[in-house]
């Protein structure tokens, strides 16, 4: 038996169906916040992420040559073909762009609990605009689908990565050495960090300032003892995202989200009910387009773990109950099964989910999977009810049933 490929899954209709519930979820809360849909090529060229990220990415990613041997890659995330697509074909357009999208990425690594070879990113970015506004907007943004989502516990963590930066070229560690060191604070692996430091000749006591700044977490009051100008951007972001009545958000200097291109304002979002790999959603503020033959455009982005999200839902206890069928048309006969099709077809040309018996399947069995496929009625169509312009309804959930004329049973759906 041919099975699909490790790290991939199949979905069957009734986890299909959740699963476009809850996109659809977040497309609405993207749009409330006037947001526009974008797509991008699930392949790109694979030194669009050589160029982002390093020629060791190519390690961890799906790289191939094709039959004209270009040198492509299966996306592993996609703010860089989000922001190569701004360079090709936005870059004139007025700003901030404010633009989202999901769809399926691809990385070479063990599967495990939540984790795939093939998993599904929603994410947004504003293009173009680099302030306090921008930052919070983003923020909220991420807020608000986690709770349209219906996700009960989270924790969302901001913090700006010039803080640590400016600390660490105070106590002169080399540019070139700063991306390792900060990698290792975000990951709260102070040890390693602590040898980079002194490896770089950061004295004990810039060592000690270092981690007591990394390891900073409260409310906004927290930044009172910091006097840079980092500092007093969080303060503005956090006053905005408490004017948009996002109030659960906490500050912790110790996210810097370890990635080059992150240029300011960074956050995360964690579900402590999938456990120690929390990480749910990340992002923050970025510059990449220069990298990629455009001009050098300030901007804000975040993804979140669709599976992951659902995962942690799935870990709460939440439920999703299949919608199923409104109507289910039983034939009684041979001789009205012409009919049964035309109210089948008149009920879905009304809008309603409509299934009908192809099975030929006797009565007893036709309820039985009228029942299976969730209908919340059974139209049942006899010959002599016909006769009196009538059908048989059951409601399935009660098991009542009754005749009803047939220019009465549109209002019965509504």
């Amino acid at each position: 038996m041919i099975r699909c490929p490790r790290g991939t899954r199949d979905f069957l209709p009734d986890e299909m169906e959740r699963r476009r519930h809850y996109e659809n979820v977040l497309r609405t809360v993207a749009g409330t916040f006037g947001f526009r849909e974008i797509a991008t090529p699930i392949f790109e060229e694979a030194s669009l992420f050589v160029i982002k990220s390093g020629p060791n990415i190519l390690d961890e990613i799906y790289a191939f040559k094709d039959k004209g041997d270009r040198d492509l890659a299966l996306r592993p995330e996609l703010t860089a073909p989000v922001v190569r697509m701004f360079v090709n074909g936005m870059s004139n357009e007025p700003r901030p762009l404010k633009l989202f999208y999901f769809g399926q990425c691809f990385r070479y690594e063990r599967p495990q609990s939540g984790r795939y070879r093939e998993f599904f990113q929603f994410g947004a970015e504003m293009i173009g605009n680099a302030n306090a506004e921008t930052d919070a907007e983003a923020i909220a943004l991420a807020v608000s689908m986690i709770k349209a989502l219906g996700l009960r516990k989270y924790k969302i963590r901001i913090g700006h990565i010039g803080i640590l930066r400016n600390m660490l070229a105070e106590a002169n560690v080399p540019q070139d050495g700063m991306q390792e060191i900060l990698q290792k604070l975000d990951k709260k692996m102070y040890d390693e960090a602590g040898s980079l430091l002194r490896s770089a000749g950061v004295c004990d006591d810039s060592v000690k300032r270092i981690f007591e700044t990394a390891g900073t977490t409260g409310g906004k009051e927290v930044l009172d003892k910091i006097t840079d100008d980092a500092a007093a951007y969080m303060k503005e972001v956090m006053e905005i995202l408490e004017a948009m009545n996002v109030t659960d958000a906490e500050i912790d200097l110790g996210v810097v989200r370890g990635l080059d291109y992150y240029t300011g304002m960074v956050f995360e979002a964690e579900a402590p009910s999938l456990g120690a790999e929390k990480q749910i959603c990340g992002g923050g503020s970025y510059s990449l387009s220069e990298l990629f033959g455009g001009e050098k455009v300030f901007s804000t982005g975040f993804a979140i773990g669709f599976d992951r999200i659902l995962l942690a839902m799935e870990k709460e206890g939440q439920t999703f109950r299949n919608k199923g069928v409104d109507a289910y048309v039983v034939p009684v006969s041979d001789d009205v099964r012409l009919e049964a099709v035309k109210i089948a077809s008149m009920l879905r040309s009304r809008g309603i989910v409509t299934d009908i018996d192809i099975m030929r399947r006797k009565m007893a069995k036709a309820m039985k999977h009228a029942a299976s496929a969730g209908a919340r009625y059974a139209v049942i169509i006899g010959k002599s009810e016909l006769e009196e312009n009538s059908v048989t309804v059951r409601n399935m959930e009660t098991g009542d049933q009754r005749m009803i004329r047939l220019d009465e049973l549109f209002g019965l759906f509504l």
